[in-house]
């Protein structure tokens, strides 16, 4: 059995007992399909783009919850890891990754800033203390991108705090003279329109929910060629994409879920491909029979 579905790392995976590859499952792998590929190639033009520049242009990267927004954030700092620095007295970094916090306040965001930069949350306890040190480290590690994830949480601030860090947004760039790149959902496009300087330095790139198509097929095929299974299980094939859109509801992150159950499912029993009713029958409920279940836990 030549296993030519697979790549070759998932090949060797696929040799092992059922139990081992069970437990080696990959978990959160890079699948370059097309639009992720494409706001990779946009994010490093960004980074290449003249350093200092005067109002640099900024990426709002927007999608439907998990549909592959952190994992492309995550794909491109992979790509542009920090290092040390010539003389070896501090460490660079490239681009930097911060999330905007679930309550967030400008202060908080500062705070946020300065962990990814290894700052101790209690070394600056008060916000003006935390911006001058996060500019001052930004501006030591050289710093040419900020990438702040989860901007849609803005919408947890009353809309005086959202002014505000609509502001510091501006703010950042402005003074550091670095493109900022923000990843959210649909929500968070809403709240940047509010301002119409920040609207009009962030272009907009969208994840869109899947559709059932040529595209959908190769992406399935993807993730076909990681599963540790020893026979192809045709994912890309109509029916198989038509009933796994259906069960996930249209974004990445539930498909790789869905996927990842249902190769459970079927090593469990014995089987090496994934069929029609291993979809059916792998321990996994679409997003929307999710919520309704904790609703009626909550009646």
């Amino acid at each position: 059995m030549d296993m030519a579905h697979l790549r070759p790392e998932a090949r060797e995976l696929a040799l092992l007992p059922a139990a081992e590859r069970l437990a080696m499952l990959p978990a959160n792998r890079w699948i370059g399909y097309t639009r992720a590929t494409e706001a990779i190639t946009l994010l490093d033009r960004l980074l290449a783009s003249e350093p200092g520049r005067v109002r640099p242009r900024n990426l709002l990267i927007v999608g439907p919850t998990n549909n592959g927004k952190t994992a492309i954030a995550g794909r491109f700092l992979r790509d542009h890891q920090q290092r040390p620095s010539e003389d070896g007295e501090h460490e660079i970094f490239p681009v930097l990754l911060a999330p905007m916090p679930p309550a967030p306040t400008v202060s908080r965001l500062y705070a946020a800033i300065l962990a990814r930069l290894g700052v101790p949350s209690g070394l600056h306890p008060r916000w003006p203390d935390r911006e001058g040190a996060a500019l001052n480290l930004l501006r030591r590690v050289e710093c040419r991108m900020l990438v702040i994830d989860e901007l849609h949480n803005l919408l947890a601030a009353s809309i005086p705090r959202q002014r505000e860090l609509l502001n510091l947004l501006r703010y950042l760039g402005n003074e550091l003279r670095i493109p900022l790149a923000c990843l959210g959902t649909r929500e968070a496009y809403l709240v940047i329109r509010t301002d119409d300087q920040l609207e009009n330095r962030f272009e907009p790139f969208l994840l869109p929910s899947w559709e059932d198509g040529a595209e959908f097929g190769r992406l399935l095929a993807s993730f076909e060629a990681v599963l540790p299974l020893r026979e192809p299980s045709g994912l890309g094939l109509p029916a198989m994409r038509a009933a796994i859109l259906r069960r996930s509801e249209g974004t990445i992150g539930e498909v790789a879920a869905l996927l990842a159950a249902a190769t459970e499912t079927v090593l469990l029993g014995g089987l090496e491909r994934i069929d029609a009713t291993s979809l059916e029958t792998a321990g996994y409920q679409p997003p929307t029979v999710r919520r309704r279940l904790f609703e009626n836990a909550l009646r």
